[in-house]
């Protein structure tokens, strides 16, 4: 890169006024994407999931902060067509609970989900609604029915383009999501 090389300028909103957080995290992200870097994975985070207490409160305000966030990325790679360019995933470490807690949350449990967005994706769920029939219940957790790991599959191999047994260890189903 010449010495003369700066970023573009992230498109910032009224939610971003301190200049952190996950909207200031995908906005440099994006700017870094319109700039040409080559860049093939970036990794961001959102804390405050881990609702052991008030939870309908709390998730409310993450999930708004992600909608956020992930609309102005979008809009912001857009202009150009850079969005084309990418797959944007979500996860997490745990699942939580179906019981509610004493505090009004959840425990830490194995049922949860991710989204995956962007042009390439075929939208829509995969697998089956989880039953919250207590005799469908695995020891009070969701039962899953789409691993985590073919998720991660079709996203290295189909997007990616590399050999997913290398990075997971093992080959696991693809799912027609890309």
């Amino acid at each position: 890169m010449s010495d003369d090389f700066s970023l573009p300028e992230p498109v910032y909103t009224d939610y971003d006024e301190q200049r952190s957080g996950l909207l200031y995290e995908l906005n440099l992200v994006a700017s870094m994407i319109r700039a040409g870097f080559n860049t093939r994975v970036y990794y961001v985070s959102i804390d405050g999931f881990d609702t052991h207490s008030d939870q309908a409160r709390t998730h409310a305000g993450l999930l708004e902060t992600i909608d956020t966030a992930v609309t102005s990325f979008f809009e912001t790679l857009a202009d150009g067509d850079f969005g084309k360019r990418v797959v944007l995933m979500t996860f997490s470490e745990f699942g939580r609970r179906v019981a509610e807690n004493g505090s009004q949350g959840t425990d830490h449990g194995s049922g949860s989900s991710l989204f995956v967005a962007g042009p390439a994706v075929k939208g829509g769920l995969f697998g089956k609604y989880p039953s919250l029939a207590k005799d469908d219940l695995l020891d009070g957790d969701l039962k899953f029915n789409v691993d985590f790991r073919s998720v991660y599959a079709t996203v290295l191999e189909r997007w990616l383009q590399c050999d997913s047994r290398i990075v997971l260890g093992d080959d696991f189903a693809k799912l027609p999501l890309i």
